[in-house]
C-alpha cells in the first residue's frame, strides 16, 4: 500500500504543479486540446521516472507490481474526482461530456499506461 500511495503522491503532485501553468499559459496561447496533448509527454516521463524510483525503493515480486499500480490508479481516480469536480463545480457526468474527444482520450490512455508502468519497469 505504501509503494502505490507514494508512486500515486509522485504522479498527482507533478501533475498538480503542471496543471496551474497548462490553465494559465498554455491553454490561453494554444487552446484546451493542444495544452493537454504537450503536457502528456511530459507527464509520461514523470510516470516513467517515478515508477523506476518505486520499484527500487520498494522490491516487490512482479505479481505484486500490477496490484500496486491499481491501487495507484484508484487513488489517482479519487483525487481527480474530487479536486477537478470540486475546482470545477461539475457532476461526474458533466466532467466527462465536457472532455475534449483527442485529449480525453489520451488521458485516459495516460490512465492506463500509470497504472501498469510499475510492472514494466520492474520486469526488467
Amino acid at each position: 500500500m505504501k509503494a502505490g500511495a507514494l508512486y500515486f503522491a509522485l504522479v498527482f503532485g507533478a501533475g498538480f504543479v503542471l496543471g496551474p501553468i497548462r490553465v494559465l499559459w498554455l491553454v490561453p496561447q494554444v487552446g484546451e486540446r493542444m495544452a493537454e496533448l504537450m503536457e502528456a509527454p511530459i507527464m509520461l516521463a514523470v510516470i516513467i521516472l517515478a515508477a523506476r524510483w518505486v520499484t527500487r525503493r520498494f522490491v516487490m515480486p512482479p505479481t505484486h507490481l500490477l496490484a500496486v499500480g491499481c491501487i495507484a490508479l484508484g487513488l489517482m481516480l479519487i483525487a481527480e474526482f474530487t479536486v477537478v469536480l470540486w475546482l470545477r463545480g461539475l457532476t461526474i457526468p458533466e466532467y466527462f461530456a465536457s472532455r475534449d474527444r483527442v485529449s480525453g482520450t489520451v488521458y485516459v490512455l495516460m490512465l492506463g499506461v500509470f497504472a501498469v508502468m510499475l510492472l514494466i519497469v520492474g520486469r526488467r
